[in-house]
């Protein structure tokens, strides 16, 4: 247990800041801060998004999909100091998330397309601009691009199972990008209060963590992802998920832990509708 407990410092803590990094063109993020920005230019880019109704994210097709589809998902190992099989093995893992969720828009009858993935050894502006500080991986919905970085530090130790929770959770934004979820979640941020808006940032991100979690239960055997890991890394993130941010913007950890068992013990998308679950659900 010391050892594992080893690793999840190593592969979770460094992922903190990435976990609800999704950075869109609507809002800025620093960690446990983020602000509706208010630049004419932002708002004109929210304007210009093709409507999405509240339904877009309260009844999504992809809720009626059933269990999300497997894929025997062997990335590989990434040997210590290896930047090398660090960029294979995200490289792999992009394939797997690809494959898994055209299936699922496939059966959702709707369009999918493959986010691109740029790999990168040091922080850099994006269409969503400045690098979030801290962090470890960055969706920007902007140019629907995942941005991943490696580092000294991340190469030093690294733990699979983390820096594939990560990558699922990123991919899940752009997820919520093509299902139309995240479209109704900008336009629903320019309308509402103060508080409304960290509530609603709490649902966009916790969606994305159970989107993470049903992806990782489909690849339990292959990654592999043994059963002592997850349950370890959820009670990290019960415990410290709510650390890396000064306002709660992402949901207590407890929250974020209870979002993660519900979509990793069902493997299903539809487990993840934060949409209509209770405010005390998504505190």
């Amino acid at each position: 247990m010391k050892k594992l407990a080893s690793l999840t410092a190593a592969g979770v803590v460094i992922t903190l800041a990435g976990t609800g990094t999704a950075v869109a063109q609507t809002h800025s993020a620093q960690p446990g801060v983020q602000q509706v920005t208010s630049r004419p230019a932002a708002a004109q880019q929210v304007a210009a998004l093709q409507a999405a109704p509240k339904s877009a994210a309260t009844n999504s097709r992809l809720y009626r999909t059933g269990r999300l589809a497997a894929t025997n998902c062997s990335p590989g190992e990434i040997q210590r100091g290896s930047t090398a099989a660090y960029k294979r093995f995200l490289q792999r893992m992009t394939n797997c998330l690809n494959k898994a969720w055209a299936t699922q828009f496939r059966k959702a009858n709707l369009r999918f397309s493959k986010p691109r993935l740029r790999i990168v050894t040091r922080k850099v502006n994006n269409a969503c601009g400045r690098w979030v500080s801290g962090a470890a991986g960055v969706y920007c919905s902007a140019d629907r691009t995942m941005y991943m970085l490696i580092t000294k530090r991340e190469l030093r130790d690294p733990f699979a199972v983390g820096i594939a929770r990560l990558m699922a959770h990123e991919y899940g934004h752009h997820v919520q990008q093509l299902a139309g979820i995240s479209n109704y979640y900008f336009q629903a941020r320019q309308r509402a209060s103060r508080s409304a808006q960290l509530q609603l940032s709490r649902r966009h991100e916790l969606q994305a963590e159970c989107f993470s979690a049903v992806f990782m239960r489909t690849i339990a055997h292959s990654l592999p992802v043994p059963q002592e890991h997850w349950d370890h890394t959820v009670n990290w993130f019960r415990e410290n998920g709510h650390k890396g941010w000064a306002q709660n913007d992402h949901g207590k950890g407890r929250s974020q832990a209870a979002w993660m068992e519900r979509g990793y013990n069902s493997a299903q998308p539809g487990s993840c509708n934060t949409w209509k679950a209770s405010s005390r659900a998504v505190a």
